[in-house]
Parts: C-alpha cells; sequence; structure tokens
C-alpha cells in the first residue's frame, strides 16, 4: 500500500510544489498585501485629504492607488509561466514602486507640515485622530514596499533554497521490484 501524508502535511506539501514551480509568488503576495493594506486604510487618507486639503495631496493619494494597481499587473506580466523574466516589464514595475513611494513621502511630509506649521496648527488627537492614523499606515505601506521591492531582488537567491526541499512523497511496496520476473519467458 502507498504511504501517502494526509490533511494539514498533504496541503503544505502541495503548496511548497506550487511554491517550487512560481518562486515569484512570494513577493506578489508581499505587494498584494501593501495594496490591500493602503486600499483597506484608505478612508483615513481620504479624511486626511479632506481635513488638511494641500496642494497635490489628494493627486498623491490618487496616484498610489493607480500605479498600486499597475504595479501588480505589471509584476504578472514581468513573471510569465514557464517563459523568461520580461525585463521591460519588470523595469517599469519598479518605476511604478519608486511612484507609489515618493507619493507615499509626499503626501506624509503634508501631513507633517499641516501639523507643525507655526499659524492654523493642525491637532492629530481627538477629533482629527484620522490623521495620525493615515501617518501610520503611509509609514506601514512604504515598509511594506520595500519588503516587496527587496523580495523581487532576492528571488534568484531564494528560488534556489526553495527549490531544493524535498517534496517527494515516499511510496512503500517498490522494494521487492526486482523479484519480478520481466524476461517473458515462461518457467
Amino acid at each position: 500500500m502507498a504511504n501517502t501524508p494526509s490533511g494539514f502535511r498533504e496541503f503544505c506539501r502541495k503548496r511548497l510544489v506550487g511554491l517550487k514551480r512560481k518562486p515569484q509568488t512570494i513577493a506578489l503576495l508581499a505587494l498584494a498585501i501593501a495594496f490591500l493594506y493602503y486600499s483597506l486604510n484608505l478612508t483615513s487618507i481620504s479624511n486626511t485629504t479632506a481635513r488638511i486639503q494641500a496642494q497635490g495631496m489628494g493627486l498623491a493619494g490618487f496616484a498610489t492607488m493607480l500605479f498600486s494597481i499597475l504595479l501588480l499587473v505589471c509584476f504578472l506580466n514581468a513573471f510569465p509561466h514557464r517563459k523568461k523574466v520580461n525585463v521591460p516589464m519588470l523595469a517599469l514595475m519598479l518605476v511604478m514602486v519608486g511612484v507609489v513611494l515618493y507619493c507615499d513621502f509626499y503626501y506624509g511630509r503634508c501631513i507633517t507640515n499641516a501639523i507643525t506649521r507655526e499659524e492654523n496648527r493642525i491637532d492629530p488627537t481627538g477629533v482629527n485622530s484620522f490623521i495620525s492614523t493615515a501617518r501610520h499606515v503611509l509609514n506601514v505601506h512604504t515598509v511594506m514596499l520595500w519588503i516587496g521591492v527587496a523580495l523581487v531582488a532576492l528571488l534568484p537567491f531564494y528560488s534556489k533554497l526553495i527549490k531544493k526541499i524535498n517534496t517527494s512523497v515516499e511510496v512503500e511496496g517498490n522494494g521487492g521490484m526486482d523479484a519480478i520476473d520481466i524476461s517473458g519467458e515462461d518457467a
């Protein structure tokens, strides 16, 4: 009888086999999580834009959302299935990550200017606590993007390590294969 793993072990083995075939999934998940984190906290970003109303804040928030979606599309086109890396799409994706990082930096600078200016300073506590939430979201989003870029850059290294993981299933019962007569001669 075959000794096949069952349940959770088999689930983990299948995921590892999938990662061996497509190791770029790790970087894609990191960038997708960064996009989801930003988009799920978009309420505090929008409220901050409406409260501060600095020049270019709305455009920076819009560009962050737009380029976050487009960089995921470029990532998927940069790593086609069973083909070499599409270098122009990878370069375009990295440019878009740079634009998103700049927009996060610009938006954060607008928040800093609004809460530290001399006249008509905005207090980020109490009723305006969404401003400090937006600032935290921007900082975490920036860190997540840098992690995603690092995972893309280190893809050749960790893909070799993942491929060394043994995911084969041990099958019992073929130890007596030499005892089977395959010569075709009748005794």
